[in-house]
């Protein structure tokens, strides 16, 4: 709902109360008295609000698992916080460095078996070859 929506409604509101205001200025007694004693009944028909159960976690994040610190504010609660994402950012680096480096072994076994075959390295680039490849293969 965008700002001007909300103002047209709001707007709206405040001359529907307007209206409403004006015409109740206008009813005779006996019924602004029946409206009055309906009022009054319906009050005392109202279900009593009861309190309800709210489960509430104060204080749960990465560092804070219900006891302190010293408050969120002291070194070690900062600590606490800043230590779980220094360890992810390492760990991701570490897993990142190692992917690579196990391409690069990939591709450097590829390049042996290429370099030691019998046949000269322009072979694999020949399209006729690599379709003689794939007759012979099956």
């Amino acid at each position: 709902m965008n700002y001007s929506r909300e103002a047209q409604d709001l707007d709206f509101a405040y001359k529907v109360r307007h209206a409403l205001n004006e015409s109740a200025e206008r009813l005779p007694a006996p019924t602004l008295d029946r409206l009055a004693n309906a009022r009054k009944i319906a009050m005392s028909r109202k279900k009593q609000s009861s309190p309800s159960a709210v489960l509430a976690f104060g204080g749960v994040l990465a560092g804070a698992h219900g006891f302190s610190f010293g408050g969120p504010n002291s070194w070690l609660g900062k600590l606490g916080v800043a230590l779980p994402m220094l360890v992810l950012i390492v760990g991701l680096m570490g897993i990142y460095e190692y992917e690579q480096q196990r391409r690069i072994s990939d591709l450097a076994d590829i390049d042996v078996a290429v370099l030691a075959d019998e046949l000269p390295p322009d072979a694999y680039l020949d399209t006729g070859f690599s379709a003689y490849l794939n007759k012979a293969e099956e």
